[in-house]
């Protein structure tokens, strides 16, 4: 039966083929490219995937920021999420199935004129993306000179490939939690510094910038044993699993030093809500490098040290903060879903949640004066730095470290190149004395056309 559902798009681009629907498992997945379809992926099964062989995916749950939703981007795959309770016959192994990453939308067993329609589009996006392509290795600079290093969002060393392929400058966030999953214990010192090791040596003289661990939320651990609650996004994770958690949080902390020793690596502390955290965090790699100079062992004595601001409370003492730390970077998917008390895995609200909120973008505007101020560098590294959308507040702000997912970057460089300085203070002035997102997006929209 043909159907067209609505989702939630979260991974642009199209998908036309046969669908293979987890947990079934009729026929020889490895024969052909196949768009795979799941109730829900989790981010530890999306690293495995193998791009080659899955054309897109369709998730029956997930929101459009849940970290499955940043791995099928940081892959190139077209995804649609959000679909439970609205297809009224579900998908089969082996039916025809159109993705459209970019509006949301499903077909299923659909006929051949809406399929060579979207042959058409798919087409057409494959030559918008071959035409980025040849700007991936120039600047991202402004029509005025204002220079904006574009880095990458990674979750293992294989994207780092990807992550050259499209023009990146070094890694602006390495999520580290990745090689905590699908294991039954953590790993160790000797092999975190292996992988840190390859990516400073892959990057040479360009930054990486690695977040420690950050699980709990949608990102669970067995081995950890972390208690079940009703709201873990806003519950045991990221740093205060690591304040409690010392023997763990040292060891990665001791990897990352022995490997700046070999490339400008730098360490970010994730979900910080208070100066005592911060402070607590850099006692503990204090006690670390106290414990390599006691070995003879070569580490960064400068080792760069920032946090993630993606909790308004982190936002609003931005001032103080700055005192404590050599940078910011903002988290612009948790600090959306605090902010505006919208779970961002949840399909139900998905259409609140929304990074053009105006008290989002004075929360972001506080954060970048305030590091401004305090002389420190601040950059982006949440999704919203990705959205080409977002350039003119960027530049009007002065931001000129923007981290994102690889494929995300040849576009973010084009808004970047066709932009002046000057012109998007005045779009900014604008979009900051509006009070809906309907005003402002108006306003960045005309900025892009």
């Amino acid at each position: 039966m043909t159907q067209k559902v609505q989702g939630i798009g979260a991974s642009a681009g199209i998908a036309i083929g046969k669908a293979f629907v987890l947990p079934t498992w009729e026929w020889d997945v490895h024969a052909q490219p196949y768009i795979l379809v799941a109730k829900e992926l989790s981010p530890s099964q999306l690293v495995h995937l193998n791009p080659k062989n899955v054309l897109g995916i369709v998730m029956l749950q997930g929101g459009k920021t849940s970290h499955s939703a940043i791995m099928a981007r940081a892959l190139g795959i077209p995804l649609v999420l959000g679909l439970e309770g609205k297809i009224s016959k579900p998908i089969q192994t082996g039916d025809t199935v159109i993705v459209d990453g970019e509006y949301g939308i499903v077909h299923i067993a659909p006929p051949q004129d809406v399929i060579s329609c979207y042959e058409v589009r798919r087409d057409a996006y494959v030559q918008e993306a071959d035409e980025l392509q040849k700007i991936v290795s120039l600047p991202a600079v402004t029509l005025d000179d204002f220079n904006v290093q574009l880095g990458a969002n990674i979750s293992s060393t294989r994207e780092l490939n990807i992550a050259d392929q499209n023009g990146a400058e070094g890694v602006g966030l390495f999520r580290t939690e990745f090689m905590y999953m699908d294991r039954s214990y953590p790993p160790s010192e000797a092999e975190q510094f292996t992988v840190y090791l390859e990516a400073a040596e892959h990057c040479k003289e360009k930054s990486v910038i690695i977040r420690t661990l950050d699980v709990g939320g949608d990102k669970p651990m067995d081995y950890l044993n972390l208690p079940e609650e009703d709201n873990p996004f806003l519950g045991y994770r990221a740093i205060r699993i690591c304040l409690d958690r010392q023997d763990l949080f040292k060891t990665q902390l001791r990897a990352i030093l022995r490997a700046s020793a070999h490339g400008p690596i730098m360490v970010m502390f994730p979900m910080i809500t208070s100066v005592n955290e911060v402070q607590a965090a850099k006692s503990i790699l204090e006690d670390a490098k106290a414990e390599l100079r006691e070995e003879g062992l070569p580490f960064n004595e400068e080792l760069p040290v920032g946090i993630m601001i993606e909790v308004p409370a982190a936002a609003m003492i931005a001032d103080q903060l700055a005192k404590e730390v050599d940078f910011f970077s903002i988290g612009t998917n948790d600090l959306v879903q605090y902010t505006l008390a919208v779970d961002r895995m949840n399909e139900q609200i998905a259409h609140m949640y929304d990074p053009f909120h105006p008290a989002v973008l004075r929360l972001i505007r506080y954060t970048v004066q305030a590091a401004k101020q305090a002389g420190i560098m601040v950059g982006v590294c949440g999704e919203m730095a990705g959205d080409p959308r977002a350039v003119p507040i960027w530049l009007a702000l002065g931001v000129n470290k923007l981290s994102m997912s690889s494929r995300s970057i040849p576009r973010v460089k084009a808004a970047v190149r066709r932009s002046t300085v000057e012109q998007c203070k005045r779009i900014a002035q604008s979009v900051f004395e509006s009070g809906t997102k309907e005003e402002i997006e108006i306003l960045l929209e005309q900025q892009r056309s």
